[in-house]
């Protein structure tokens, strides 16, 4: 097959070999680690071997900043921890495997040199059933990688909008539940900070779905996740779907490592061009960066938000999730009986500009921090953080309706 430069590279497989019957390929398929291997080509390039219990349909495309492969499969099963036991080449760093939605999963393979794909297939053994699915990818410049970049919608592969009663929505005035979106960092292919066997995604999720419950008891909070499963979701989009959640705020939930340094306990973080410290913009970036690897691009949310009555709108907001922080920072001291000594910081998260939402993100701790850890883990400690946002919501919601209350129609 000839190179494909300059084009995007899309295939879809679902083939039989000679003498099989036509059947339908479905999951769950899974990788055998110990038949499978990454390794580099005589003159240049990788060749991917990937060696799967059965054939399903797959893609495959690039990304630019940074360069990365992509490739799609329809649901497919593998041991992460063993995923970098099949790479033998310096080409491809870390490699990134999970759940990219429902019905999908992603492989992202990083790389230090423009490639661009020669040759894929899938072949099938008749006898057992089991498929071979082989990539081969060649040198190309800086330039052709960019411009074949990217993949071409198909409505094989297009995700199923979530449906909601998006209607127009007026300022929250004491008069109605508040609408709280809850957002539990990373998932799927973007487990977040991992130390040893405990992942980010995991113990955020944890911590969202009783976070809900716990607001649901008392009659006066409309709750949701923006991802009830271990499954990706872009920046972007967790800000889409607190949006058309109709919600009058979002509560965005991390627990973090940071590579040098002690940091340890609760902070609230609001939205702001400048970071309150060098750990508050390492955590900024830190976060923006996931997003990037797992192969779908940011989207600056400002860019879109030009006009003027935008701006009076975040300037708004803005003002509204500053007095948001400052109630949960006294909820959860006051409810845990500890705080930092800055507990209140900003920096410019992404999932934190929704010009129309009051948005704060909280990191509840880092998993580098053993005394951290121990808390997440705790069933108790968690249930009394719960309870101090909840008293921080409480005084917030109070004060906010009466604000809006004071306005003019």
């Amino acid at each position: 097959m000839n190179a494909f430069i300059g084009k995007i590279f899309v295939i879809f497989c679902m083939l039989c070999a000679s003498g099989v019957q036509a059947q339908e390929l479905r999951a769950l398929s899974s990788v055998d680690t110990e038949n499978s291997r990454i390794f580099d080509r005589i003159f240049g390039g990788i060749n991917i071997e990937l060696s799967l219990s059965q054939g399903i349909p797959f893609r495959i495309f690039t990304k630019s900043a940074p360069n990365r492969i992509i490739m799609d499969f329809r649901e497919l099963e593998w041991n992460s921890a063993q995923a970098s036991s099949i790479v033998d080449t310096e080409i491809v760093g870390d490699l990134r495997f999970g759940v990219f939605q429902p019905g999908w999963t992603r492989l992202v393979l990083p790389i230090s040199e423009p490639l661009v794909v020669n040759q894929a297939k899938l072949e099938l053994d008749a006898e057992t059933g089991k498929a071979q699915l082989s990539v081969k990818l060649g040198r190309t410049d800086q330039q052709a990688f960019d411009a074949a970049a990217g993949v071409q919608p198909d409505k094989e592969w297009a995700i199923t909008p979530v449906e909601f009663d998006v209607t127009p929505r007026e300022r929250q005035k004491g008069d109605r539940p508040i609408v709280v979106a809850i957002d539990p960092g990373h998932g799927g292919l973007d487990p977040g900070a991992v130390v040893g066997k405990y992942q980010e995604k995991e113990l955020v999720l944890i911590f969202a779905r009783e976070l809900r419950e716990n607001l649901a008891k008392t009659g006066r909070y409309d709750a949701f996740l923006t991802r009830e499963q271990d499954v990706f979701m872009s920046l972007t989009g967790r800000i889409s779907h607190a949006r058309k959640g109709n919600a009058d705020l979002l509560i965005s939930l991390h627990a973090d490592a940071l590579a040098e340094g002690s940091a340890s306990g609760i902070t609230v973080y609001t939205l702001s061009d400048k970071a309150s410290n060098e750990a508050a913009e390492q955590l900024a970036t830190q976060l923006d960066r996931s997003d990037l690897l797992s192969g779908v691009d940011l989207t600056d949310q400002d860019e879109a938000v030009t006009s003027v009555l935008m701006d009076l709108a975040r300037l708004e907001t803005n003002a509204r999730s500053t007095s948001l922080a400052g109630e949960l920072v006294t909820g959860i001291a006051t409810a845990t009986q500890r705080s930092r000594s800055r507990p209140q910081l900003a920096a410019a998260f992404t999932v934190l500009k929704a010009p129309d939402i009051p948005s704060v993100l909280i990191e509840l701790g880092f998993l580098t921090n053993k005394r951290d850890l121990r808390n997440l883990l705790n069933p108790e400690w968690r249930r009394y953080v719960q309870q101090g946002i909840l008293q921080g919501l409480n005084v917030w919601g109070v004060n906010d309706a009466a604000q809006a209350r004071l306005l003019r129609k």
